[in-house]
């Protein structure tokens, strides 16, 4: 929704059960509140029920964490917490409020109540105007240009604007993390595969929200020679694990419009010139889509992962929102799925959280219910969260998941085998044969197993129009594991 969430737990447990949740977001610059219980500060230090220095641990991964001190003053630390949230690059707020401060009643005369709307500002904040101009300059004069637009793009509702940026200037535009999905697929500026090779051969490459963090390489993987711009609402982000030509901070849409307006008074903006470039590329896309038809159109039984992807891809309708919950499952299907909108992709992002799919799936349907919500899990990823589909039952929002089954956390397995052999690669990452499509019979909803790669896509139809029906559907494939994504053979996660 591009709106905060909140959430309210309990002391003790109840608060550190959600910190990982804090944790994802801190690490994806979602905002959010948390609020938590705490002791009467009357108890302070006394050892009340579930008390724990709860602001200490999570000040490290929030924007804000403090403790309400009185009553009068809850609203007001509410809207304080609210206002860190959007401090820079987004990102989650925590509020301790103790059990008295709770229970207690005041005068509203003496409270301050924050009025919506009111408690911040909502100036979006463009570049330096010379900076603005010296990338304006820089991308008319390119005969190699790339960009990459990373999640910032869609925390921004920039998306449009960056779709004319690329194509009114005549850019390659490659896309990571919620940035999935700004343009559609078989849009002449969408490129996918080619990204390595871009990097390498490109002469200015621009980086859009986004950090150099391990999906970046570090930043190790761009051209020595490129002149890189990076472009990140946080200026803590800019110039971090590698040094750059230059740097701009401010909203995404404004600093790309801003950009885009400042090349409009030259009368070659060199968009004609760079044709050849991107029929280079497109080229090289189609020699690297055609590399991977096996996998895509893989028989094989156990069922390539490859092959799953594929069908995924497919499957997608205009409206399906994407959800990736795991290891490989994310790895592989990020070389095939394109989501055909905006915010229509969901990952576990940066932080690499495990048993995101069912409470992503979850919030996605409340809030569009009217969409298709499809969510593609690791088995042991589902195990994480799974019962939350009963939830979802619960409330009457249905999703569509799909679960990629080979008994194992298998992106861990690749590792520990890479690391120690085959003879002990297998301890501690091996999972049962799980019938999952029993579990959605059991809560009411529509399972069935498919170990045929023919039988795939009937098997998706099928739990399709379960959804519409009403019932939440997992459609339980058995996938052959020693099939693993490149990146994860090479362990390029942790390089």
């Amino acid at each position: 929704t591009g709106k905060p969430g909140c959430a309210v737990v309990t002391a003790g447990p109840g608060t550190t059960d959600a910190i990982t949740g804090i944790a994802n977001a801190f690490r994806a610059e979602s905002p959010m509140l948390l609020i938590g219980g705490q002791g009467a500060l009357t108890q302070h230090k006394m050892g009340s029920l579930q008390d724990l220095p709860h602001v200490d641990i999570l000040s490290p991964i929030t924007k804000f964490a403090a403790t309400v001190p009185s009553t009068e003053r809850v609203a007001d630390l509410v809207s304080m917490a609210f206002r860190e949230c959007f401090n820079g690059a987004p990102g989650p707020s925590f509020l301790e409020i103790p059990r008295d401060v709770l229970d207690a009643k005041v005068e509203l005369s003496k409270a301050r109540i924050p009025q919506a709307g009111h408690y911040r500002a909502s100036t979006k904040l463009s570049a330096d105007p010379v900076d603005i101009q010296r990338l304006a300059d820089l991308l008319v004069k390119a005969e190699r240009p790339c960009v990459l637009f990373g999640t910032q793009t869609w925390t921004c509702r920039a998306s449009d604007t960056a779709r004319e940026f690329a194509r009114t200037l005549n850019i390659p535009a490659y896309m990571n993390g919620s940035g999935r999905g700004t343009f559609p697929p078989g849009d002449p500026h969408h490129f996918h595969r080619t990204r390595r090779m871009a990097f390498n051969q490109a002469d200015v490459i621009v980086i859009v929200g986004t950090p150099f963090d391990f999906r970046m390489g570090y930043g190790r993987r761009l051209g020595s020679e490129a002149t890189v711009v990076q472009v990140d609402m946080d200026y803590r982000t800019v110039g971090k694990n590698r040094d750059i030509s230059f740097g701009l901070v401010g909203d995404i849409g404004q600093v790309l419009a801003s950009v885009l307006a400042a090349t409009t008074g030259t009368t070659d903006n060199g968009a004609k010139r760079r044709q050849a470039w991107l029929d280079e590329l497109r080229a090289a896309e189609q020699v690297a889509y055609e590399k991977l038809m096996p996998s895509f159109k893989s028989e094989n039984v156990p069922i390539n992962p490859y092959r799953v992807a594929y069908e995924l891809n497919e499957f997608l309708t205009d409206d399906t929102i994407y959800i990736g919950d795991g290891g490989d499952v994310v790895t592989i299907t990020a070389q095939a799925v394109q989501p055909h909108q905006p915010g229509h992709w969901m990952d576990p992002g940066p932080l690499g959280t495990l048993g995101v799919g069912v409470p992503f799936a979850m919030a996605a349907k409340y809030v569009h219910p009217e969409k298709e919500v499809l969510c593609y899990f690791g088995d042991g990823a589902f195990t994480l969260t799974g019962w939350d589909l009963e939830t979802c039952q619960r409330f009457k929002l249905p999703i569509l998941g799909v679960i990629g089954n080979n008994s194992a956390m298998n992106q861990i397995r690749c590792g520990q085998i890479n690391k120690y052999g085959a003879e002990r690669g297998n301890v501690g990452n091996l999972l049962g044969d799980v019938e999952f499509e029993k579990f959605a019979e059991m809560l009411g909803g529509y399972g069935e197993a498919v170990r045929d790669p023919k039988d795939i896509r009937p098997a998706l139809d099928r739990a399709r129009e379960a959804v519409r029906g009403g019932t939440s559907a997992l459609v339980n494939i058995w996938v052959d594991r020693e099939e693993w994504a490149p990146g994860t053979r090479n362990q390029t996660m942790y390089k």
